[in-house]
């Protein structure tokens, strides 16, 4: 019976309204249940208990309210969370919860798979399988909730889960579609209502859907960058052979609300004897000259059969002083979740394309 009613989870506020009329209720109707699956983080329609009986009988028979299937969940020693996240076809990708003392964010995945190859991410190994649906977005962020008892909405915004990372498995910004309809739920103000400086998108370079990405959505842009010299990067992020660095950086200079207050991160990873040097800091100082930006140094987490190792500590502190040395915030990421394979680069799941 589930599986031929449709989730009313992952469908705007336009097609929640539609499908309201289409019951013959009043549109308004509509608002009560957005509330009751975002706000309230509801499941049940029968306890839904501002809705009409009759009504609450008929979107029990019709439809559902329903989160990703979660098939394995890892609590690292430091307190990372990673989910296995299934769905309804079966497909599986990874979510991640990274814990502070006081708030913490949700890294959310955006396809199963991923087409960019990168040759120091765990992921790149793993072919494009699908996009995932706003739905599927939406659902990731919404069970990490459930597994905290976030619910309902904090009103006074104090809460655990208190940012979001797209930067999950995928690139998001070649799912834009999907990725912009379920971020745009989550901030919604009557809803789950995370601020779009919570939310953090983080794209290899897709050049020209980053302009669109800051004007409909406004969140904070992270690139992963992770050379400074053309032949290199074509190496590590092969997207950048369609958008070389020059074009990448005049991108990040146009991305609109960019500015001191609201800098534009670069994430680097270090890999030694690759893209470690003295030289390749004071080229990150030059090229980053003009753009709002701040860096985001992550030593390399190791999988199986990675070809790099990294860099040493004493190599990535003298790397830092030089652009901390040029203006620039240069902070070295602390690794989370390595023994449950959930830190940066590490993410991936069973899942292969099904074949026609």
């Amino acid at each position: 019976m589930t599986s031929e009613r449709k989730n009313l989870a992952g469908l705007s506020r336009g097609e929640l309204a539609a499908e309201v009329v289409s019951m013959g209720e009043k549109p308004f109707r509509s608002k009560q249940l957005w509330h009751w699956i975002y706000h309230q983080g509801e499941t049940e329609f029968d306890r839904m208990t501002t809705l009409a009986k009759s009504l609450r009988m008929a979107l029990t028979e019709n439809y559902v309210v329903k989160r990703p299937l979660v098939s394995n969940m890892q609590t690292s020693e430091d307190r990372t969370r990673k989910w296995l996240v299934e769905f309804d076809d079966n497909q599986q990708a990874e979510t991640v919860f990274i814990p502070e003392d006081d708030r913490g964010a949700v890294c959310i995945s955006s396809q199963v798979g991923c087409t960019l190859t990168c040759t120091f991410c765990r992921t790149g190994t793993q072919k494009l399988v699908r996009n995932l649906t706003a739905a599927e977005i939406v659902g990731q962020f919404m069970l990490a909730r459930d597994s905290y008892n976030e619910w309902p909405t904090p009103n006074d915004g104090g809460r655990l889960i208190s940012n979001i990372v797209m930067m999950g498995m995928g690139e998001p910004l070649l799912n834009y579609e999907n990725v912009a309809k379920a971020l745009t739920i989550i901030m919604d103000s009557e809803g789950i209502a995370l601020s779009k400086r919570r939310i953090t998108l983080s794209t290899s370079g897709i050049v020209p859907v980053m302009q669109r990405c800051g004007e409909e959505l406004g969140v904070n842009l992270a690139v992963s960058l992770h050379a400074v010299r053309n032949d290199l990067r074509d190496i590590l992020v092969p997207i950048n052979r369609k958008y070389p660095i020059s074009e990448l950086l005049d991108a990040c200079r146009a991305y609109p609300g960019a500015n001191n207050a609201r800098r534009i991160t670069f994430e680097y990873v270090m890999l030694r004897g690759v893209n470690d040097s003295d030289a390749d800091a004071r080229e990150l100082v030059r090229l980053l000259q003009g753009v709002p930006a701040k860096f985001n140094l992550i030593p390399f987490n190791a999988w199986e059969g990675a070809p790099y190792k990294c860099s040493s500590n004493t190599r990535m502190g003298q790397f830092a002083e030089i652009l901390n040395n040029g203006g620039f915030s240069a902070p070295i990421r602390v690794p989370r979740g390595r023994d449950i394979l959930a830190a940066c680069g590490q993410l991936k799941s069973a899942s292969i394309r099904k074949q026609r």
